[in-house]
């Protein structure tokens, strides 16, 4: 499984990381596909006033509560590599992006043509309607035991990929990319890359 060795690269890698963004980085890939993901979701909640920012306490809470054991240092260098002057605090997202691994022409193409295929509306967002088109619940092993409707697997599904400022049920090209951007580390073939994203939204 591409996942299990994504894991299990990023592991051994974050042993021998003596940079604070690359053990962060090595740490949210050790959890897999959604690593980064969780991160983002933990530092909204962190997000009491809704700022989109992140003090130095507040990057060092997340940071811990993640369960990544960082120095005081470490903290230091990660808040000021991307404190910008005259604002209080980090912009989380750009930190986040700067986390995520950047896709060649060949990947984004294919993730392009996904978005494309599952945005029926063209209205550049994928909602619940949008995916009832080309991701089938019912044959879900909690809507076969009555445990959960379509509808609610669809959006728990949708879930997965929401990591902007809002989980609202919809997901945007953007929140689409980053998920797929973890993904592609996981694959280092391009055609092989291309094929899991086409075979799952069947194109």
């Amino acid at each position: 499984m591409a996942e299990a060795k994504l894991k299990e690269d990023a592991k051994a890698k974050l042993t021998e990381s003596a940079d604070p963004i690359e053990k962060l980085r090595n740490f949210c890939l050790s959890q897999g596909y959604s690593g980064i993901l969780s991160l983002g979701k933990l530092f909204r909640r962190l997000d009491k006033d809704r700022s989109w920012t992140l003090s130095r306490d507040e990057l060092a809470r997340g940071v811990t509560q993640f369960g990544l054991k960082l120095s005081d240092d470490d903290i230091t260098k990660l808040f000021k590599a991307f404190e910008k002057d005259g604002q209080d605090g980090i912009n989380y997202e750009e930190f986040l992006d700067a986390l995520r691994p950047e896709m060649n022409s060949s990947r984004k193409a294919a993730v392009e043509a996904a978005f494309k295929h599952i945005d029926k509306t063209g209205d550049g967002t994928v909602s619940l309607e949008d995916l009832k088109g080309v991701y089938h619940a019912k044959d879900h092993p909690k809507v076969v035991k009555g445990e959960a409707t379509e509808d609610e697997i669809l959006k728990k599904f949708l879930n997965i990929f929401e990591t902007g400022s809002s989980v609202d049920g919809k997901v945007t090209k953007k929140e689409f990319f980053d998920y797929y951007s973890t993904l592609s580390k996981a694959i280092d073939n391009d055609e092989y890359f291309a094929s899991v994203v086409k075979m799952s939204w069947g194109l």
